[in-house]
């Protein structure tokens, strides 16, 4: 009998009595692997009801305690790196380097959760009038949730029930149903290291268990990632509702390249950067704008990308995996298809893959256009697959104009040896995170993960009490300069670099 996957409610591990179950895939063979349920009304009220009880003890659990909770929580999670990734490789087909990195960038949020006594410091100013002083307190919200995509079923939900635990809140989390298996082992390391009951619950389901969660009044703050058109309905069905709503979209992002940057360290980058992880990822480069001399450049990055190949996890030669699903896969096929009609350069076509061994899976091998322009599909959608779209310019002020003028602003990158050249565009594109000769910009737990644009929706500060909205955005700046000893210089800029 196929496993059935369990909802996690009430400090136990449950089965559902659905009569609704979604099949799990192994994306390399098509065998079904496991069935997720999709939670009746009675067990979303259950988990919910859970979580709304738990809260009334645990927010007045000390700050240092729920710390200490944490601290166990990412031992167990160093542990167990390994074990998650595998089951990561089984269920969304990554490459087991990939799986463990996935793991990996959620353990430096659950060490982030760990740190929050600082975090959760108020403010106090004496005499603000004569003999009046006023305090601040961080006070926690009540029960959040959060609806996560398939592509970092361990980063991602890492990202947010840890942090508003941490804070005094109780959490419900929706993973996908495509690879729910890999929160279910995260759980249960959770209950491991000490969490009490009813502190979390992991639900399962699809749209219905999501429009409960946008409903149900005792949810109070909600966190999503996730694609444009459901980013934009949950902010807009959650805010409705009067909740909090934090909600990270979709993204075109840009890697500029200037034509005095170093070549090899730019291709080595865009390799990485455009197929890794079969591109289904967030903070994938898609587009790349060469500007000037740099254009010469493309047929030699095609052929490094044409070197790269997929292959399944148990191959230490693949460098990356299958699409998470045959509909995936069929609507890559039909954008690279809709690119060559529109008049797109197929430098490097990977329509027809296939991996020895394994016919069945959602393969799609790297693909690369040139004479890309911004009428195109293929420039217009977040592909989410191993394509890389070119694009050639004859300045950096042009270059500039066609990532501002997307309507996302995710995250960007520039390669170049120049000072001015780097400043000038750090400060000028409108894209929250920035990479200054490093690919793919995204921060570290302590720093904001800063979409513009339509690329996020809400209140990067979901789940404190505070009612304050700031009305500024906040750009996140990460730079690397490769060569030991570089003059850079500019209008009214001369800087030594070592």
């Amino acid at each position: 009998m196929t496993k059935q996957v369990q909802l996690f409610i009430d400090g136990a591990f449950i089965d559902s009595t659905t009569e609704q179950w979604i099949p799990v895939t192994n994306p390399a063979t098509q065998e079904v692997i496991a069935q997720a349920p999709c939670a009746t009304a009675d067990e979303m009220s259950r988990a919910i009801e859970s979580a709304k009880e738990a809260f009334k003890s645990w927010k007045e659990v000390p700050v240092s305690e729920r710390a200490r909770l944490m601290m166990r929580f990412g031992h167990l999670l160093k542990e167990h790196q390994t074990e998650i990734a595998e089951i990561i490789c089984q269920e969304l087909g990554k490459t087991i380097e990939d799986a463990k990195g996935d793991v990996w960038r959620g353990i430096e949020v659950v060490e982030q959760a760990a740190n929050i006594p600082s975090l959760m410091m108020g403010e106090t100013v004496e005499n603000v009038a004569r003999s009046i002083d006023t305090y601040s307190y961080i006070q926690p919200l009540g029960v959040c949730a959060g609806i996560t995509p398939f592509n970092f079923p361990a980063m991602i939900p890492l990202w947010m029930f840890p942090m508003a635990i941490a804070c005094g809140n109780t959490f419900v989390l929706k993973p996908s149903e495509q690879d729910p298996m890999t929160v279910n082992r995260i759980a249960e390391l959770f209950v491991e290291a000490g969490a009490p009951k009813g502190v979390l619950q992991v639900v399962h389901g699809a749209k219905e268990q999501v429009d409960t969660i946008l409903h149900h009044p005792d949810i109070k703050a909600i966190s999503f990632v996730g694609s444009v058109n459901v980013g934009q309905y949950i902010y807009k069905t959650g805010t409705d509702n009067l909740k909090r709503v934090q909600a990270f979209a979709g993204a075109k992002n840009h890697m500029v390249i200037m034509p005095d940057a170093n070549k090899q360290q730019v291709i080595n980058a865009l390799v990485g950067a455009s197929v890794g992880a079969a591109g289904q990822r967030c903070m994938a480069i898609s587009v790349a704008v060469f500007v000037g001399a740099a254009q010469d450049w493309i047929p030699e990055v095609a052929a490094a990308i044409g070197k790269v190949r997929p292959g399944v996890y148990t191959d230490p030669n693949a460098a990356y995996g299958p699409q998470i699903s045959p509909q995936a896969k069929a609507r890559i096929l039909s954008l690279i298809e809709q690119g060559k009609k529109e008049g797109a350069t197929c430098l490097l076509d990977g329509s027809d893959c296939s991996v020895d061994g394994f016919p069945n899976g959602n393969w799609v091998g790297p693909t690369v256009f040139s004479n890309v322009s911004t009428e195109m599909e293929i420039y217009k959608q977040e592909i989410f697959g191993p394509v890389l779209t070119t694009m050639s310019v004859d300045s950096l002020d042009e270059a500039l104009k066609v990532v501002n003028d997307s309507p996302y602003g995710n995250g960007t990158s520039i390669f170049t040896a120049s000072g001015a050249a780097a400043r000038k565009y750090q400060h000028q594109v409108e894209v929250g995170q920035v990479g200054i000769n490093i690919p793919i910009p995204v921060p570290l737990p302590f720093f904001s993960f800063t979409g513009w644009k339509g690329s996020f929706y809400g209140d990067q500060h979901a789940y404190g009490k505070q009612a304050v909205r700031f009305y500024t955005e906040t750009k996140t700046i990460t730079a690397r300069w490769f060569d030991d000893d570089i003059q850079v210089s500019g209008p009214n800029m001369s800087i030594n670099l070592r």
